[in-house]
């Protein structure tokens, strides 16, 4: 540990205790002499300017703050863990959305790695050593991103065009940006649409701002967003009006007793090594999806429109092959 690691430490360590803290506390926390333990409390006190008492009745340091004041180390101070965690924050940042954030966090992870250089620890490159995999990502236009969040963060609403896949229509629309959601690899915005008076989920691929009007945004209590939203399974939430219960065979239930596909839902092994899920939903669409992935492994007990629909999915896979 050195000197900057040690002070640091020392800084919390003091700043964490509400009774003084004795010398042999110190020694055991920073792993150091009793005389090195010394030098970094001077240093603390004299260069840095901390509060720093010795309480001789009590035989420890402690800092000397009142009321509900709280001394930090001057400037921007990190541990060799925090340093790293920081490079890593950066690369999920830079994979998640390539180009998005980039002449923003670039010169952060240059600073980042000033600092590591100084206090002589190696280096790192999070690009070669760490990976995020995204399956089936759609591109994401950076400038209407930016845009969005721009007007989602000054809390304005926004003038859209929206070009829905479903019925291939493209429709004008003010929203109330409410919140911006990554979710299996995509983008998407959760909002109020004024034309439709009511919560919608849109693409961000599929969304085009036009333009960030004067007029503020309408403001919803989080716990109606997460009642709309997040309540039911899948990206297609509203509120749940059925319930899915799925019987995984021996095999499967490996895997998915572990999974969570809703915070929801609710699991039990089988008496034969299966599993049953329950998992609440609204739309069906991507709950289908993920049944059909598990094939002859899944079979689905209820509701019976849920069970038609996987059954027709794949009779139709079937006929694709002259089955």
């Amino acid at each position: 540990m050195d000197k900057f690691d040690r002070v640091y430490e020392l800084h919390n360590l003091l700043s964490r205790r509400r009774r003084p803290v004795p010398l042999d506390v110190i020694q055991e926390s920073l792993e150091c002499s009793a005389s090195t333990a010394r030098r970094a409390l001077n240093l603390l006190r004299d260069r840095l300017g901390a509060p720093l008492v010795y309480d001789r009745g009590r035989n420890g340091w402690y800092y000397d703050v009142t009321g509900n004041e709280r001394y930090e180390l001057p400037g921007l101070w990190f541990s060799p863990d925090e340093l790293y965690a920081l490079l890593v924050s950066h690369q999920l940042l830079a994979e998640l959305q390539p180009g998005l954030l980039s002449r923003y966090i670039e010169p952060v992870r240059a600073r980042i790695e000033r600092l590591l250089e100084r206090r002589g620890l190696p280096g790192a490159d999070p690009g070669q050593r760490i990976r995020i995999l995204q399956m089936a990502a759609r591109p994401t236009n950076l400038q209407h991103f930016r845009r969005i969040a721009t007007a989602l963060l000054q809390r304005k609403r926004v003038l859209v065009l929206y070009h829905g896949r479903e019925r291939d229509q493209t429709t004008e629309r003010i929203v109330s940006p409410q919140r911006l959601v990554y979710y299996r690899s995509n983008w998407y915005l959760d909002a109020w649409c004024h034309l439709r008076e009511g919560f919608r989920h849109f693409s961000l691929d599929r969304l085009h701002p036009v333009e960030i009007l004067e007029e503020a945004a309408d403001e919803f209590d989080p716990g109606e967003l997460d009642e709309h939203f997040a309540k039911a399974y899948g990206i297609f939430a509203g509120k749940p009006r059925y319930t899915a219960v799925l019987r995984f065979s021996p095999h499967a239930a490996r895997w998915v007793a572990d999974e969570q596909w809703h915070p929801r839902q609710q699991g039990k092994v089988l008496p034969d090594g299966g599993y049953e899920l329950r998992v609440p939903y609204s739309d069906s669409r991507e709950l289908v999806m993920d049944i059909l992935k598990y094939g002859a492994e899944v079979k689905v007990l209820a509701p019976k429109r849920l069970q038609e629909q996987v059954r027709q999915r794949l009779q139709a896979a079937l006929a694709q092959y002259g089955a």
